[in-house]
């Protein structure tokens, strides 16, 4: 999962239309860090974003999240919001594996609380959760 960080104080300082350019830069972002045709990203609701990284290793994954914020900073969006000037994303990162035990739900349920420990960590950062405890997670700057 994918959060664009401040993004209720970018649309405040310079309008819907220009967030709306925001997030096709971040959309962007996503998509160039992935090559693989079944590599999807998509919008899941408001400033948030979802991949699904079909046969990724949790290894694979940080390391395609962390080329997503490097390709954002290197966009340098301003944003007079952010305690760091620029546009940033907060990433959370929740592995999966065939088999019996946890669902599609439960993977989405580590995701968001690797999120919001993102998020707790200073933003701008990845956070994985671990596999046999999603409530335990560490950062990854």
């Amino acid at each position: 999962m994918i959060d664009t960080d401040s993004f209720k104080q970018f649309n405040d300082a310079y309008g819907h239309l220009a967030g709306d350019d925001c997030l096709r830069v971040v959309a962007n972002c996503l998509l160039e860090s992935t090559h693989r045709p079944l590599d999807l990203a998509a919008r899941y609701g408001g400033d948030e974003f979802v991949m699904i990284l079909p046969n990724t290793l949790p290894e694979g994954a940080l390391t395609i999240a962390e080329r997503i914020r490097a390709r954002l900073a290197e966009a340098a969006i301003p944003n007079r919001g952010s305690p760091f000037g620029v546009v940033t994303v907060s990433i959370g990162a929740a592995t999966l594996y065939p088999g019996p035990g946890p669902d599609p739900a439960s993977l989405l349920a580590q995701a968001d609380v690797a999120l919001y420990a993102a998020k707790a960590a200073g933003r701008d950062c990845t956070v994985a959760a671990l596999e046999r405890s999603p409530e335990q997670v560490v950062p990854k700057r």
